[in-house]
């Protein structure tokens, strides 16, 4: 049935219901002149039984065949419309079920492109960073070993020194005129030495005239006793007078010393850090009370001091080369090399204290700075490093992809060392594997997959193909 069939029965309906509207129409006059004279009765108190109408209760046979071909039509194009949908759906949803299935197949056959590259053993000395702080190789406070006023002060906060230069004088009348008084006293004892040494010579001339005499019985025993003693008195007593001398000297000796500490003196070559004093201070030597002077400190090579983390702790020995890097100077780097170590761990912090000599003959690091020192250590055997976007995490645990027989392998890692960019793999990966440095997400074991061919020197990278 068509659409215009459709319409002309619509048409038909409407033709037939008009029809029926006249016919009611008529009746409703039948009905109304049939009740008149009903009224009329009425009135003169003679009331009669309406008669029924039996037109309400009998429609007209041929409108009501029309009406039931015209729904059973409707019905019919209902039914065929519903079955039109119902094919339509059933077809949409076949096609997209085809799709579906095409899409999982592609899937299934489709190779996404990797890219690829070796694991390689490093050899590489292994790279530690510890932060640090730069002392001075050698520091030290001058304190006075002579009481006194400051004569003069020559060198200030910042000043380059060297051995033995003249930082400052101390004045000390009282211990320069001991000094001469106990010159004077030796020239003193010097002389009675020679007077007493004279005597001596005399005496012993004497006894070795008197002994013969003695001896032949000329003299008396008694002289020859007197002069024998006297020369051993005389000898004694030059031996006296060289020990009074050789004392005074040790005097004078301590004296110039004394008189020595009036001048203060650099200790090392380095520079003055602190400066306590000025022309005209009273100073004191006192071990208790002393007055400190400067202080002074070797920064011709820095003493950088670092608290190595117990995993490090045994691999850093005397000898590894050392680098500090400074915030405040980029680009510059100085070398050195540890010089020592505690050789045992602090128990509150697990660290060793390591100590690395770094130069600075330009003077241009200076102590107390605070930077960070490179170590290279030795491996003592090769590991794996690999890049850390090659790592897979998800629900298995740690894995990386390997390329072999046109198929991703995954293999089960364990990590000893992650520094963000690099991880070092103990435990999974051997070298010369092709790893899949970036896995595509939803990677599964056994997929297909196509590698990228590795770029060539002073090729212009390429767009990589979607996976």
């Amino acid at each position: 049935m068509t659409v215009q069939d459709t319409q002309y029965d619509l048409h038909r309906v409407e033709q037939d219901e008009s029809k029926g509207r006249q016919n009611d129409a008529a009746q409703d006059d039948r009905r109304e002149q049939a009740r008149a004279p009903d009224h009329g009765q009425e009135k003169h108190g003679k009331p009669q039984k309406p008669e029924s109408d039996t037109s309400e209760k009998n429609d007209d046979p041929v409108v009501n065949k029309s009406r039931r071909r015209i729904l059973t039509r409707i019905g019919l194009v209902v039914l065929l419309g519903a079955g039109v949908l119902i094919g339509y759906g059933a077809y949409k949803r076949q096609q997209r079920n085809a799709a579906a299935q095409a899409e999982l197949n592609e899937r299934e056959n489709r190779a996404p492109h990797v890219r690829t590259e070796k694991v390689k053993a490093v050899t590489d000395p292994r790279e530690i960073h510890l932060p640090a702080t730069a002392q001075p190789f050698e520091t030290t406070t001058i304190y006075a070993r002579q009481s006194g006023y400051i004569a003069k002060r020559l060198v200030d906060i910042g000043s380059r020194v060297k051995t033995g230069d003249l930082l400052a004088v101390i004045s000390a009348p009282e211990v320069d005129d001991q000094l001469t008084q106990a010159r004077a006293q030796l020239l003193q004892m010097q002389a009675s030495l020679e007077q007493t040494e004279a005597n001596r010579t005399l005496a012993n001339v004497t006894n070795n005239r008197f002994t013969p005499l003695v001896q032949q019985g000329w003299e008396t025993k008694q002289t020859g006793d007197q002069n024998r003693l006297n020369l051993a008195a005389l000898t004694a007593a030059v031996d006296v007078a060289k020990a009074n001398i050789e004392s005074q000297k040790a005097q004078i000796a301590r004296l110039e010393r004394l008189q020595s500490y009036e001048r203060v003196v650099a200790a090392f070559n380095g520079v003055v850090t602190q400066r306590n004093i000025d022309t005209g201070s009273l100073v004191t030597a006192d071990l208790i009370s002393g007055t400190p002077l400067f202080a002074l400190a070797r920064d011709d090579v820095l003493r950088v001091q670092v608290h190595a983390p117990q995993d490090a702790a045994l691999q850093l020995k005397p000898g590894i080369e050392a680098t500090l890097d400074v915030p405040e100077l980029p680009g510059r780097s100085f070398k050195g090399k540890i010089a020592r170590t505690a050789s045992a761990l602090d128990q509150a912090s697990r660290t060793l204290l390591v100590e690395a000599d770094i130069a600075n003959p330009d003077g241009t690091l200076t102590s107390g700075l605070y930077g960070t020192v490179h170590f290279f250590v030795p491996r003592p055997e090769p590991i794996i490093m690999i890049p850390s976007t090659a790592v897979i995490f998800d629900q298995h645990g740690l894995q990386v992809a390997i390329f072999a027989d046109g198929k991703a392998h995954l293999k089960k890692i364990q990590i000893a060392e992650d520094d963000g960019a690099q991880v070092q793999v103990a435990t999974g990966l051997k070298a010369d594997q092709d790893l899949i440095v970036n896995p595509p997400a939803g990677l599964t074991d056994g997929a297909k997959v196509t590698p990228i061919p590795p770029k060539k020197p002073n090729e212009q990278p390429q767009n990589q193909p979607k996976s």
